[in-house]
């Protein structure tokens, strides 16, 4: 019997071999594709968790380099926008008055009522009887015992004037003197324990700050707005002789002349007094006198009833570039003397027309405005020293001031240009 091996032929193993190896490839594949396609897949879930709910997966997005600046903590005593000004305004409506007045004024007749002939049958019936106008304005109780300051312009002619207090308590009241050159006045009523306002610290104003204005606007009773100051040290405006205007855009309207500007704190920083309006009403700009100067006139008028001021008779303007250029100065500070009176205290003294004023005992002159507030701070009979450049010389040159001479009152309705030159 014959045995037959089992065996396979060499080239049939070889293919086998071949078989396997190729199978276990495309399962190799197989499986890395099936790997790469789940980790996208959750890369892709991820990303989306990632950008829509970072929370779920406790990630808080953060922009790479950016930094945030913390303002601090505000002071205890600071005052935010947001900040009630009702302290501020219940401290001072106590001291603000509202101020009434009238005054007799009789109108001239027609020209053709001035005929002799209508006169010799008709006499004198035929002219306008005196009528009654009647002004408004406001005050401020500086003093308890009754003194008030206000504007020159509210009580300027008036025949009979009459306070009415926060109260409702209405005084008659008299004229203690008055400055129409800042239009300030000093009223007093016979009163006792008023509610004298607080003044603030002299030029402690910034601009920028918070303002309350209160006074008595058309005549529609104690009223209260507030605003910033928009500016300080405005001059050449036309309103007054001596100028130096606190800018605010609290509302002040007819009838807040003579009322108080107070900061937050409800301290007196200005005496409110005009506004620039081709309406009549308030448009934001409001202008008050300072507190520094409102009371140095103040108190010369409650001690002597009137207001004295230096003067050494000069007449000046504004240096202006092209004047610069051909005087050959350097710069536009000083003021240029265009006239001297002769036989005044500057003519005296050797001040000559052409001559640039620079000092006045050693304070710098910046224009004709700052000249003319340094020569009213003056002493009437001290000896000032002023300094003056001429042909590209510096003099020091002294004088012995004279008194101010009162000047007359110039009616609102000119313009500044149609205003004659005044000696300072």
């Amino acid at each position: 019997m014959a045995w037959t091996l089992c065996t396979a032929p060499l080239g049939y193993n070889n293919a086998w071999r071949n078989y396997a190896k190729s199978m276990n490839s495309i399962n190799m594949r197989k499986l890395w594709l099936l790997f790469a396609q789940s980790t996208t897949v959750a890369l892709g879930v991820l990303f989306i968790i990632a950008l829509f709910k970072p929370d779920l997966l406790g990630w808080q997005r953060q922009q790479p380099g950016l930094t945030i600046q913390q303002a601090p903590q505000p002071a205890a005593n600071a005052v935010s926008v947001s900040a009630s000004f009702a302290p501020a305004a219940q401290k001072v409506i106590p001291s603000v008055v509202n101020v009434f007045t009238q005054q007799k004024v009789r109108t001239p007749a027609h020209p053709a009522l001035q005929d002799p002939i209508f006169r010799y049958f008709f006499g004198d019936r035929l002219d306008e009887r005196p009528r009654e106008v009647s002004n408004l304005g406001s005050g401020v109780i500086v003093s308890s015992n009754g003194y008030i300051l206000t504007n020159h312009h509210v009580v300027a002619a008036a025949d009979e004037i009459q306070v009415a207090l926060a109260n409702g308590q209405t005084l008659p009241a008299r004229v203690v003197g008055a400055d129409p050159e800042t239009d300030l006045a000093v009223l007093k009523i016979e009163a006792g324990d008023l509610p004298a306002i607080t003044f603030a610290q002299l030029d402690s104003l910034k601009v920028g700050d918070w303002v309350l204005a209160v006074g008595n606007p058309f005549g529609v009773g104690q009223t209260v707005t507030a605003g910033i100051v928009s500016a300080l040290g405005r001059t050449h405006l036309g309103i007054n002789t001596f100028e130096n205007f606190i800018q605010t855009d609290a509302a002040i309207n007819p009838g807040n002349s003579g009322g108080a500007l107070v900061d937050v704190s409800g301290h007196l920083v200005g005496v409110n007094s005009a506004i620039y309006s081709r309406t009549g009403g308030s448009q934001g700009i409001g202008f008050a006198i300072p507190v520094s100067i409102a009371r140095q006139i103040m108190e010369q008028i409650i001690k002597s009833g009137s207001v004295t001021r230096g003067w050494v008779g000069i007449e000046v303007q504004d240096i202006t570039p092209e004047l610069a250029e051909s005087f050959n100065l350097k710069n536009v500070d000083g003021a240029l003397i265009a006239g001297v009176l002769k036989g005044g205290p500057a003519d005296a003294g050797g001040i000559r027309p052409g001559d640039i004023l620079l000092a006045v005992n050693g304070n710098k002159v910046s224009n004709s405005a700052s000249l003319l507030n340094l020569i009213a701070a003056l002493k009437p009979g001290d000896v000032t020293r002023l300094t003056v450049a001429r042909k590209q010389q510096s003099l020091d040159l002294k004088i012995q001031v004279g008194r101010r001479p009162l000047q007359r009152t110039l009616e609102p309705a000119l313009e500044p240009e149609a205003l004659e030159p005044e000696l300072n």
